[in-house]
């Protein structure tokens, strides 16, 4: 029921197919998104293709996330932070026609990510060892948002990533990364943030792929640490897509990835504040995620529309690793969304 990617090779043949579905803990495929093939009018294919780095970095008292995107036909540039103890957020969104200036690399592994106009400037570049975002938002709240900041990535970290069919030559490629040690800086409302890798971890969720119009998904996300000093992350979800081959359930611990088979959620769509619960098919997950502040985030500018509950919260509960090591997880910071799109 989980099939592993062969690679290494492309994730495309000539014809648009996918060469192979399935999940890895390395990007193996090349994105080679150039020979789509799900339009008859294939000079339009690319107002579908769907590109995105979501960077976001949790430290013991914030949350800080910053993101490039290219749906198409549009750019969707955007920033936010929220305040654990004041439960606040504030979120600044650039949309760019036809996504001038973006600039997004065809893999995971290296290129840069840019955008920069007037009223911002996001720089993701990729090195050896480390991701490396440098942020400067000017009007961000009374006052800038900047953001210098490192995120260590070592060669065998590795990352849940999943190749899934989607109806009509559709597909979605990702790869998302937990607890990468964070340092650096986060200027916010006046306050220098300082980002230590001994209590911030960073996250990627890198995506690629073309979607189906109306789209819906559930994604839950968290990056911290156990007791003992080990990091832990949670990537869970379920949605789009025939996950038939492999679904995106996994945890993190230390650096390495423990595979999950379906995991079944539990939780109130008319009262996302309610507990959510989150029970694995193979008796390896079970977790409780209690939210403590709702982020809601709507876009509507007719040909597209976006509306997304991200709950932040806290996980508790029981996992168990491949070796069969039960690891217990006391209030675990982290998120749960509910994404539904017209795009």
């Amino acid at each position: 029921m989980q099939r592993m990617l062969k690679g290494p090779g492309s994730l495309l043949d000539a014809q648009g197919n996918l060469t192979d579905i399935g999940w890895a803990r390395q990007p193996l495929l090349d994105c080679n998104l150039e020979k789509t093939n799900f339009y008859r009018l294939r000079f339009l294919q690319w107002l579908r293709i769907k590109r995105w780095d979501y960077y976001a970095v949790t430290t013991p008292t914030h949350f800080f996330s910053f993101t490039i995107s290219d749906v198409g036909y549009l750019g969707s540039i955007f920033a936010y932070v929220i305040d654990f103890a004041s439960s606040r957020c504030h979120e600044e969104t650039l949309t760019i026609p036809l996504a001038r200036g973006v600039e997004l690399p065809r893999n995971s592994s290296k290129g840069d990510s840019r955008f920069e106009n007037k009223s911002a400037s996001l720089h993701f570049a990729r090195e050896s060892g480390a991701h490396k975002l440098t942020v400067r938002w000017p009007n961000f709240e009374n006052g800038p948002l900047n953001a210098d900041l490192r995120l260590a990535l070592a060669p065998n970290h590795e990352s849940m990533v999943i190749v899934i069919p989607i109806r009509g030559k559709r597909f979605y490629y990702n790869r998302k990364i937990n607890c990468l040690p964070a340092s650096g800086w986060v200027e916010y409302q006046g306050q220098r943030h300082e980002i230590t890798p001994a209590t911030c971890l960073g996250n990627l969720d890198w995506g690629r792929g073309v979607w189906e119009y109306n789209s819906f998904w559930v994604w839950a996300s968290a990056s911290g640490f156990l007791p003992d000093r080990r990091t832990i992350g949670l990537n869970l979800g379920f949605g789009f897509g025939d996950t038939s081959a492999a679904g995106e359930n996994a945890f993190i611990l230390n650096g390495k990835l423990h595979k999950l088979e379906e995991v079944k959620f539990s939780y109130d769509s008319k009262d996302f504040m309610k507990p959510w619960h989150m029970t694995g098919t193979d008796g390896r997950l079970d977790l409780e995620f209690t939210p403590f502040f709702e982020r809601v985030a709507k876009t509507d500018v007719k040909i597209l529309s976006s509306e997304v509950h991200q709950m932040f919260g806290r996980y508790n509960g029981r996992v168990v690793t491949d070796q069969g090591e039960k690891i217990d997880i006391e209030n675990l910071v982290g998120f749960a969304e509910e994404h539904h799109a017209k795009w």
